[in-house]
Parts: C-alpha cells; structure tokens; sequence
C-alpha cells in the first residue's frame, strides 16, 4: 500500500502497525481500544493528522513511505531465511 496525502490514519496502523513509532516521532499518537480518538482515526487522512500536528506534508509522506519500504525489507529477509 503507497501511503499518499488520501490515506487514512487507521489503514496505516492496521497495515504497518510496527510504523505507528514513526508516527508518534511526528506526535500522532497510538490510540486507546475504544477511545473517542480511535473513531477519529477512521476518517482522518494524512493530510489532517500533518495539519493538526504541524507537522510538513511531504516530510511526513517521506518519512512514512520510507518506513514502509525498510519494513518490507525486513520482512522479505526473514522470509528469504525460512
């Protein structure tokens, strides 16, 4: 999944839960199981969470996507290991 200015916050954490860290570098934090901000993660995308936190768009959807590509990378390598 490319992660772009569109995508929701909770696609995000359900996909790549192990990126949520880089996601709170930027102060966007994790989420309590039945929390008021849980349901709010359902319809923010990116592009909101950046502006709500000040945080660069682009910066953000760099930093993301890389980590993206670094988890893929370590997946493939276990799995190349089995």
């Amino acid at each position: 999944m490319e992660i772009t200015k569109d995508t929701k916050v909770s696609a995000i954490l359900q996909e790549y839960g192990d990126i949520a860290d880089v996601m709170e570098l930027f102060g966007i934090k994790r989420v309590g199981r039945y929390s008021f901000r849980r349901l709010i993660t359902k319809a923010i995308t990116v592009e909101t969470a950046a502006r709500i936190h000040r945080v660069p768009l682009d910066e953000f959807l760099e930093t993301l996507n890389k980590a993206v590509l670094v988890q893929q990378e370590q997946n493939r390598s276990i799995d190349a290991e089995q």
